[in-house]
């Protein structure tokens, strides 16, 4: 019988984890389905883009897999057994339930509201596709003057409000940040910053915690009233329960809790990467949420399931987080490298060769995406006898 593996998610870390699998372990023994909500591979790192007006392409799924022997099942993800190694999926063929031997759990984030008032009611966010297009009409219907409040000074925050200012300047832009704007970042990183928010005329709420969301307005905790046609929330991120709910051991974000090689610490038939993973770094700090995180996690714990299966010593990938890189509309950026202890760097790279790098890494992330198998071995590693053995030695 062949092994089962199961990938949840086709996000950037469940999408090149299982191009990944397929390209290593051989097929004759073993079977590997991706589960995923929508046909489409969405690119996170773009939707304030669309949600702005832009044209985006997306790739289809079926397309992505096709000839790589990846199967995939559009479903949503209702649940998990782990003790019974199963996942329950609704989808247009109603209910079912999948089995594996080997589940990669990877079901990403969405937008945390923190338990402000009317943020589920009246607030967009452009944490998936179907929410930015939802802003995107929103949007599309303001007319001149309009005013739009951005809640959150993290990355995506700040690369919304810019493109918003960049791609309507009709449009009164703000950002409310819970303290100083770009406060983590370098002197020059930061006035260069500040630079790129006064050139596109967008009005910043520094030390504003938004406590409440009305239809046309905000609420700070000091009680001043920020009007907004529009309220944009970008003040973090959340995973969902369904970890929590499995019997998974979480920790208090409800990120599962791995350890050096993504696996779970509850439970040895599951590995989880991305945002929905609670992984420590090589600075012994958990791993942001972010893209780049999920790149490491996914080559970790593709690396480690592949070793253990086919016996051989699982290997240690770097867990290390070297920066932020910052889109600012279309033509500029800030690249902010960061040291062990995840302070910024004196250095940074701004401006359009920032922007220039920036769109460079996103059309390789696309590319990757694209190309699952690419670079597929001729010869591909066949399973062990007993495959999952959890002494199996990590590599220093």
């Amino acid at each position: 019988m062949k092994h089962r593996i199961v990938v949840l998610g086709a996000g950037y870390a469940g999408a090149f984890a299982a191009g990944n699998l397929a390209r290593r372990l051989s097929p004759a023994d073993s079977e590997i389905t991706v589960v995923n909500a929508v046909p489409d591979f969405v690119e996170r790192m773009r939707l304030h883009q669309l949600a702005i007006g832009q044209d985006l392409t997306f790739r289809k799924l079926a397309d992505v897999f096709a000839g790589t022997g990846v199967r995939l099942r559009l479903a949503r993800v209702t649940g998990v057994d782990p003790e019974r190694r199963t996942v329950a999926v609704t989808g247009e063929d109603g209910d079912g339930e999948l089995t594996y031997d080997t589940l990669l759990y990877a079901l990403g984030s969405s937008v945390a509201h923190h338990g402000v008032p009317g943020v589920a009611e009246y607030a967009f966010d452009v944490t998936g596709r179907s929410s930015a297009l939802r802003l995107r009409e929103r949007l599309a219907g303001l007319g001149e003057g309009g005013t739009v409040l951005i809640v959150g000074e993290g990355l995506t925050g700040i690369e919304t409000a810019t493109e918003f200012a960049e791609s309507r300047p009709d449009l009164s832009v703000a950002l409310a940040a819970r303290g100083e704007l770009g406060a983590w970042l370098s002197p020059k990183a930061r006035r260069h910053l500040r630079q790129a928010f006064d050139r596109l005329g967008i009005t910043v709420h520094e030390h504003t915690a938004v406590e409440a969301v009305e239809p046309t307005r905000a609420i700070a905790a000091d009680g001043t009233s920020i009007p907004a046609d529009v309220t944009v929330w970008s003040a973090g991120f959340a995973v969902h329960p369904i970890a929590a709910a499995s019997g998974l051991e979480v920790a208090e974000t409800g990120q599962i809790v791995v350890d050096r090689t993504m696996r779970s610490v509850s439970h040895p038939d599951v590995y989880a990467a991305g945002d929905c993973a609670y992984a420590i770094g090589d600075n012994g700090r958990p791993l942001p949420m972010s893209c780049a995180s999920a790149g490491f996690t996914n080559m970790q714990a593709t690396a480690a399931i592949i070793a253990r299966l086919t016996g051989s010593e699982v290997p240690a990938t770097g867990l290390k987080y070297y920066g932020n890189h910052i889109s600012l509309g279309r033509r500029d950026a800030i690249f902010q490298m960061v040291d062990e202890d995840v302070r910024s760097k004196s250095w940074y790279l701004g401006g359009r060769t920032a922007a220039r790098l920036k769109s460079g890494v996103l059309k390789g992330a696309g590319w990757g995406i694209a190309h699952p198998t690419f670079g597929m071995p001729k010869r591909k590693r066949r399973l062990a006898t007993a495959p999952d053995r959890a002494g199996v030695r990590v590599a220093a």
